[in-house]
């Protein structure tokens, strides 16, 4: 009976020193173990990115006409057009007293917009004095900008524009000359938009232009947030076998909140879509896939 009971005892003790040897091995196959941070991730996946040139400057006006009379020695009478009329050809802007008496009529040699007038009524005028009016012709202006050399290869002449003028809103344009020099101290080039619209435009106005030159597909893209900055280049985290990589990358272009990655990231791979300092290189991470709208 005693020897029963103590193969009993023997057998129970054995099985729990082996339960108590294996349980940490069999805890750590658990599935719901801890495996480090769950981070948000995402596959890098190819886009297409317009490449983009943009270009700064001021609103002229395309072509400036002075008005004079023809005869010096005539007195102002009285004045018909202001700046900021637009006036057909032939319109009469101004009517002048001739020293022997009698009427000269002053008229606008080409429609357009009057840009300044200098008329004030008694005061003489003269065909070599200053500019009784200054006429926009055909109300035409241009955006006239600055283009970083780099860039000056990817313009021609009418490609298409989209221009943003200060109180003028976004209006449409087109490029019309490219200078051939690009100025020694700079290193920017020159480039004439014609601007195309209704509205009432002012000179000297600032404009921005952006100007669609090309498109690349051929490269993946991930989200700004991906992208971290520093020291030691330019880097996103990649999530390789459970844990973090940290991948030098080159950008290229970017189009709203998407970057393009030019070198050093493949077509699926999982990367953490908002990288930080707060993981390391070789981080256990748990990798959750981001919903369609990206969170």
């Amino acid at each position: 009976m005693n020897s029963f009971a103590s193969l009993g005892l023997s057998r129970n003790l054995l099985a729990l020193l082996l339960f108590l040897t294996l349980s940490p091995a069999l805890a750590a196959d658990e599935p719901d173990a801890p495996k480090g941070a769950a981070v948000t991730v995402l596959k890098a996946a190819k886009s297409c990115f317009d490449d983009i040139v943009e270009v700064s400057g001021i609103v002229i006006a395309r072509e400036e006409t002075m008005v004079r009379p023809e005869r010096p020695g005539l007195k102002v009478a009285e004045i018909l057009a202001e700046a900021g009329d637009t006036v057909t050809a032939g319109q009469t802007l101004a009517r002048l007293n001739l020293p022997e008496g009698g009427v000269a009529m002053v008229q606008a040699p080409v429609a357009g917009l009057v840009e300044s007038s200098t008329a004030v009524i008694g005061a003489v005028a003269s065909a070599k004095g200053e500019a009784l009016f200054s006429i926009i012709a055909r109300g035409e202006f241009d955006l006239v900008g600055l283009v970083p050399v780099q860039d000056m290869p990817k313009l021609a002449v009418n490609q298409p524009a989209r221009i943003k003028i200060i109180g003028a809103g976004e209006v449409e344009g087109r490029i019309r000359r490219i200078a051939p020099t690009i100025e020694p101290n700079s290193q920017l080039g020159q480039a004439f938009l014609g601007v195309t619209t209704n509205r009432r435009l002012l000179v000297n106005s600032s404009g921005r232009a952006l100007i669609k030159t090309g498109q690349n597909c051929n490269n993946v893209s991930v989200p700004l947030t991906a992208v971290l900055y520093g020291t030691a280049g330019t880097v996103v985290q990649v999530v390789r076998r459970g844990r973090v990589e940290t991948r030098q990358v080159e950008v290229g272009l970017m189009s709203g909140a998407q970057l393009e990655i030019s070198k050093g990231l493949t077509e699926g791979e999982i990367v953490v879509a908002r990288a930080g300092a707060l993981l390391r290189e070789g981080d256990p991470v748990q990798a959750v896939m981001a919903t369609a709208d990206g969170k």
